[in-house]
């Protein structure tokens, strides 16, 4: 009896021995977690950064690869150059009267301040104020034509009045209201020319104004 009790303590051993190498074995199976699946957060968070980089955006976050727009040109989107603004331009005015003639002359400046070429077609308005209340100019009914006025240049027009020979006091002009074509916002000037009007008739208005052009640098029509 005792050689059969101590073979079977040998043999529990023996499997005790063998249970523990296969658990051991079983856990060399699973292996540990590999380099590539403890990579840090912050390691793939670089790689997504460096693809967003090779997308297009610059150092600032903006992209690289979109068009810019031009500047100061005065077109629109559909490449035309746009109409110029009573904002955009500086007008002035000056007495042309040559001595010897028969009608007074006054020469008005329009200049491109816009920082954009614009377009200037047909006539001004223009209205003189008066004593006697507002006077409107007519046209000459000269032909007149569109041009694109080029940032910083000028262009004249000129209105034309007759002189007072009447002897009596006529009519005062106080004031020179300047409306660009096409536009409804209006410029107001002192009035240079002659200080009096003839008194009208009634037949329509004595001041013609010419298109746009009409007049030279200078004042001269």
């Amino acid at each position: 009896m005792r050689v059969h009790k101590l073979t079977f303590a040998a043999l529990a051993v023996v499997a005790s021995l063998s249970l523990t190498a296969c658990n051991e074995e079983d856990l060399v199976g699973q292996g540990a977690p590999s380099a590539a699946s403890t990579a840090s957060p912050s390691a793939a968070g670089s790689d997504q950064g460096g693809g967003k980089e090779s997308a297009g955006t610059d150092s600032t976050g903006n992209s690289s690869g979109g068009q810019g727009t031009a500047a100061g040109t005065g077109s629109n989107e559909n490449g035309e150059v746009g109409k110029c603004r009573t904002d955009d331009l500086d007008i002035t005015a000056a007495d042309s009267t040559i001595d010897g003639d028969t009608e007074g002359t006054v020469a008005v400046e329009l200049k491109n301040g816009g920082g954009r070429d614009c377009v200037l077609s047909a006539y001004a308005g223009v209205d003189l104020k008066t004593s006697s209340g507002t006077l409107s100019a007519e046209r000459t009914g000269q032909q007149a034509d569109s041009s694109i006025l080029k940032d910083g240049e000028s262009t004249f027009f000129g209105i034309n009045y007759p002189i007072n020979e009447s002897g009596g006091s006529g009519v005062r002009v106080t004031g020179l209201v300047v409306t660009p074509p096409d536009e409804t916002k209006s410029f107001s000037l002192e009035w240079p020319g002659s200080a009096t009007l003839p008194a009208s008739d009634g037949s329509g208005s004595p001041v013609k104004v010419g298109p746009i052009g009409s007049a030279g640098q200078g004042g001269q029509s």
